[in-house]
C-alpha cells in the first residue's frame, strides 16, 4: 500500500529569487507633500508614483527641507552657482547640503533614476527660473540635478515620468 501523497508536478512552479525592482528618488512635492516654499505641493503624475510607492520603490526627499530650510520660506532662484531668495538671502549652503543628502540617499539605496520637480533651483532638470523673480524660465538645471548627474544618476522631470519608470523597470 502506497501512503505517499499524490503530488501533481505540473502545478509546481520553479520559484527562484524574484528580480529586485530598482528604487527611484522622487521630489516629495510631487507626491503631495506640502514642502514647497509656499507650503503647497505639485502632484503631477502622483497616481503613477503612488503605485510605485505601494511597491516600496519610491524614496521621497525634498532637498530644500533636507538642507534645513523651513516652509514657508521666501521663493529662491538660481543665479549661476548661487541660490538667492527673493528677499536677498543667500540659500546656497542649504541647497548644497540638500543636494548632498539626495546623493547620499541615492548611493545608500542604489538609486539610478530620479524624478524631480522641473523649474526648481534644486530639482529642475531642463528648466529653471532665471533669477529675476519675474517668472522667466531658462534652460538650466538645479543643484541637486547637477550633483546626481555628475554621479551617474539619470534625472527626469514630472513631465517624463513614463520614460523614467520604463528605464527603472529594465
Amino acid at each position: 500500500m502506497n501512503n505517499k501523497p499524490d503530488i501533481n508536478l505540473s502545478n509546481i512552479r520553479e520559484s527562484g529569487p524574484q528580480p529586485m525592482l530598482s528604487k527611484i528618488l522622487v521630489s516629495a512635492c510631487l507626491m503631495g507633500k506640502p514642502v514647497r516654499y509656499d507650503e503647497c505641493y505639485a502632484s503631477k503624475g502622483a497616481e503613477k508614483l503612488h503605485h510605485l510607492q505601494g511597491q516600496g520603490r519610491i524614496v521621497l526627499l525634498c532637498p530644500e527641507i533636507a538642507g534645513g530650510l523651513p516652509t514657508p520660506r521666501a521663493p529662491a532662484e538660481r543665479v549661476s552657482d548661487q541660490i538667492k531668495s527673493q528677499t536677498g538671502e543667500n540659500f546656497t549652503n542649504a541647497f548644497i547640503h540638500g543636494a548632498e543628502q539626495a546623493l547620499t540617499l541615492c548611493l545608500n539605496h542604489n538609486i539610478k533614476i530620479a524624478i524631480l520637480k522641473e523649474n526648481s533651483p534644486s530639482c529642475g532638470s531642463d528648466f529653471i527660473y532665471d533669477g529675476s523673480f519675474t517668472g522667466t524660465k531658462i534652460r538650466g538645471s538645479g543643484i541637486v540635478t547637477d550633483l546626481l548627474r555628475a554621479n551617474g544618476i539619470s534625472v527626469f522631470s514630472e513631465h517624463n515620468i513614463d520614460h523614467a519608470i520604463d528605464l527603472a523597470n529594465q
